[in-house]
């Protein structure tokens, strides 16, 4: 069976975002493993606040990018499969079977973040006249 090249032009922008997408989970969360414990005996991680703002802000350079060239749809479908995807594959060895919370609140909150962004740049690609 052959693809067409409309197939294959779309299904770049989507493949290259969610390739992005797992490697800033990778360089941002993917080495940090250990839950911090602190003086009162609490627990809290594995992950940073600054090590979560590091991936979104890494993010959203390639979403704007993608949603400002005309492939939102790529940027919000891309963005989800790729943090989900490596969300599952990080949480994965977590024998109380919870990890799957965490990963279907990952996707959501990833589609939703993705489509309010690509949907401004998009509004603003259109409206404004540099743009065309």
């Amino acid at each position: 069976m052959r693809l067409h090249k409309p197939v294959l032009r779309a299904s770049v922008p989507v493949c290259v975002l969610a390739g992005v997408s797992v490697a800033a989970w990778a360089a941002w969360l993917g080495w940090d493993q250990q839950y911090d414990v602190r003086p009162d005996g609490s627990t809290s991680g594995p992950y940073a606040v600054w090590q979560v703002v590091g991936l979104v802000l890494t993010l959203l350079v390639p979403v704007c990018w993608a949603a400002a060239r005309g492939h939102s749809a790529a940027a919000v479908g891309g963005t989800t499969a790729g943090l989900t995807l490596a969300a599952c594959v990080d949480w994965a060895d977590d024998a109380s079977g919870l990890f799957v919370v965490g990963v279907v609140l990952v996707m959501a909150a990833t589609f939703v973040a993705t489509a309010v962004v690509s949907a401004v740049i998009d509004t603003l690609r259109r409206d404004l006249p540099l743009t065309r």
